[in-house]
């Protein structure tokens, strides 16, 4: 759905088409004069009257034979993923009642209700507004247009870029997630990271000759069993002349998972388009940041790969060695995640020396298991970082949850034969292991936060900002992160 926004200052008695307005919980209105006649008036407070009770937020009726009017019921102390809430479910409502052209009569609004109000209500109706039907061979051009009517519309203008930046982050992050596998393979996604160039960032491609002489075998070794190539990409943004350590954003890549040698059942493996969300995340991100010139300095790291079960294809019972030099023992070749990330963070921290690192990943089934589909899990080394990322997650709905990282969970990951194994086969604490393998990686002690977010990436049902489908969850998240602590 293509949505169209419109700008007007000012808003005139005797609007006709279809028109919506912000009344006070339950319905309340006050002030209609500038907008209706005292008969008209009349009738709207009747109407609103009989719909005190109702549980609906959004309620439409017909005015006279030219005028609709929508009114969107807003409770009290409405916080900012409310308002973004809101404005979702504004969306479904024109949507499901066929309205195409829409006025808001923005000077509804009260200003206690906050600051960004009008901007934050139309992010939340634009993400909503997704889709991805580009495969589908019949078309249909459906444009919403909304005319943003007032003295609010001027602030929802004024922040139109930082909301749009958001928009098209996480847009891109979720056309990355939804293309299949025959398309977006390894290859093809490292082409169309280096046409992030045109927004500034700078783009490094390192393709398997450079990562073979560079000696990321951990990477390289999820990727041997497919025909297409494996990558590691790097992408910078200088938005500040400071020569401050930059911010690292890594994620994993994996284009498609089969498990490799060690398969996974049939049964939903079509699912697994979607293992390279961390790494969409990271793009978006990035892209989010150029777009809206932040102040910082960023990178972000991705490694690309397909894990496929070839006759070139890694074995279990293998022992690859590291960026790092630390060994390990690859006892089940459908734990890859960890491996291509292992490599990655310890890349970044040797060649940029950031000031801290995020790594996203869909990583573990456990963490579904222990999760759902309502929090991320959030491994750290650092407990000012983890409490900066759960804050920036409460602001946006984008939440996380910490869970442990301890010693005596690495009893679990060393192998007899290397200097670790990749996956813990006594069982139990499979989200919880699989961030202290990674945490090794950490060389210099980095602060350093790993997101699992294998229950978040992809919802089979429609969310509260996202129609079903590849959610972009991270993109908000990270922004908001950023946003508050370094800029």
């Amino acid at each position: 759905m293509t949505v169209q926004v419109l700008y007007k200052n000012k808003a005139k008695s005797g609007n006709s088409g279809v028109i919506a307005l912000f009344v006070e919980d339950k319905f309340k209105i006050t002030n209609t004069s500038a907008f209706f006649s005292k008969i008209e008036t009349s009738y709207i407070e009747k109407i609103l009257k009989s719909k005190k009770n109702t549980k609906e937020n959004i309620i439409t009726f017909n005015l006279n034979e030219k005028t609709s009017l929508i009114f969107i019921s807003l409770k009290k102390n409405l916080k900012g993923s409310d308002v973004e809430n809101l404005g979702a479910e504004f969306y479904n409502f024109i949507k499901k009642n066929l309205f195409k052209d829409v006025s808001i009569i923005t000077e509804s609004v009260k200003s206690k209700t906050g600051k960004d109000f009008i901007g934050r209500f139309m992010h939340g109706f634009k993400l909503k507004s997704y889709e991805f039907n580009i495969y589908k061979s019949k078309k249909t051009k459906n444009i919403i247009t909304i005319h943003l009517i007032g003295k609010q519309s001027t602030l929802a203008l004024k922040n139109k870029l930082k909301f749009k930046a958001l928009e098209e982050g996480t847009f891109f992050t979720r056309d990355l997630v939804s293309e299949p596998g025959n398309i977006l393979h390894p290859d093809e996604y490292a082409k169309r990271l280096l046409k992030l160039k045109k927004f500034g960032l700078k783009v490094t491609v390192y393709d398997e000759k450079k990562l073979k002489k560079l000696g990321l075998n951990a990477l390289l070794g999820v990727g041997q069993g497919s025909i297409r190539g494996s990558y590691l990409v790097t992408i910078e943004w200088k938005g500040t002349k400071s020569k401050s350590k930059p911010l690292g954003f890594v994620g994993k890549g994996v284009c498609f998972d089969t498990g490799g040698i060690s398969l996974k059942p049939a049964r939903f493996m079509e699912d697994m388009t979607y293992d390279m969300a961390g790494s969409a995340v990271v793009v978006g991100l990035l892209k989010n940041f150029a777009i809206r010139k932040a102040k910082i300095n960023a990178v972000g790291v991705v490694g690309l790969v397909e894990n496929m079960p070839g006759g070139n294809a890694q074995r279990p019972g293998d022992i690859v060695k590291s960026y790092s030099g630390k060994t390990i023992e690859v006892l089940n070749t459908d734990a890859e995640g960890r491996l291509v990330l292992a490599d990655a963070l310890t890349f970044t921290e040797k060649k940029f020396k950031p000031q801290l690192m995020v790594d996203l990943a869909t990583l573990t089934g456990a963490i579904i298991v222990c999760l759902g589909s309502e929090y991320a899990g959030l491994f750290s080394n650092d407990d000012k970082l983890s409490k900066q990322i759960f804050d920036a997650g409460e602001k946006v709905d984008e939440k996380v949850w910490r869970l442990p990282l301890h010693k005596n969970y690495d009893k679990l990951m060393n192998s007899k034969t290397a200097d670790m194994q990749n996956i813990n086969y006594v069982g139990g604490a499979g989200s919880t292991t699989a961030a202290q393998f990674l945490q090794r990686f950490i060389i210099n002690k980095t602060p350093w936060a790993h997101l699992d977010i294998a229950g978040m990436a992809f919802s089979k049902y429609a969310g509260a900002l996202n129609p079903g489908g590849a959610t972009g969850y991270g993109v908000r998240l990270l922004n908001q992160f950023v946003e508050d602590n370094y800029e």
